[in-house]
């Protein structure tokens, strides 16, 4: 059984539903069954890389708030990953676009190591402060998990996985994602947001149940949307 799950690596919803997902998992007694996908996934595609400038302060900026306030509205997120085991350090994290770190997904998928590949870029971001658009770091990053350096400079260097990454976004809006973490189950069950860790263990249990039955309606988790980031790149 495939999961397929559309996420961004500068979303901090997608960070704490990926480790959700992967509690889920980790329970359920056919997980050797399940192939994990990873979908690219743009919250801002005009996104500008900024190096000195830290997502609280962009935030703090975009927003129209204070420093003291934007900590405090932040401070609920960070208290969220926390309890999945994750450290958040907005203070540090670069404001960065990710098609380049979203194309190395596509190309760590070539060797295998696609969710090692995100897992990296996500604490690169979240926890240690890297800039993410930035070739010398996700040449590092790549060699990290696995990606042979000569396949990560050739492809910094042209426009390789450029279409595939346009086409996942596509396709997000052909099934009507509207915010991420976005998890598809099998093409038949959907999970929006980073849900209660029960609705994870249900939905995958009645995906596995159904797998092997043709149904192409996608079933969205009952109940209110889990925590997620708009279409509009608007997680706070």
């Amino acid at each position: 059984m495939k999961i397929e799950i559309w996420s961004d690596v500068v979303c901090p919803f997608c960070y704490i539903g990926k480790r959700k997902m992967e509690k889920a998992l980790q329970k359920f007694p056919f997980k050797d069954k399940v192939e994990i996908e990873w979908k690219s996934f743009q919250l801002n595609p005009d996104q500008k890389t900024k190096p000195g400038v830290s997502t609280l302060e962009d935030l703090s900026k975009s927003k129209g708030w204070s420093m003291e306030q934007t900590r405090q509205i932040t401070a609920n997120v960070v208290e969220m990953a926390k309890s999945e085991g994750l450290t958040f350090d907005f203070d540090k994290a670069v404001v960065a676009n990710t098609k380049n770190a979203h194309r190395l997904i596509h190309l760590a998928n070539e060797f295998g190591v696609q969710d090692a590949m995100k897992e990296r870029l996500l604490k690169a971001y979240f926890t240690d402060g890297l800039n993410v658009d930035d070739g010398e770091t996700l040449l590092k990053l790549g060699k990290e998990v696995g990606v042979p350096e000569g396949e990560i400079k050739a492809m910094l260097e042209s426009n390789q996985f450029e279409e595939a990454v346009d086409q996942d976004i596509y396709e997000s809006r052909q099934i009507g994602v509207r915010g991420v973490p976005f998890f598809v189950l099998d093409r038949k069950f959907g999970i929006s947001g980073a849900q209660p860790d029960d609705v994870f263990d249900q939905t995958l249990e009645k995906a596995w149940t159904e797998y092997t039955k043709n149904n192409p309606v996608l079933d969205i988790a009952s109940g209110t949307d889990g925590e997620s980031c708009d279409v509009d790149g608007n997680c706070w």
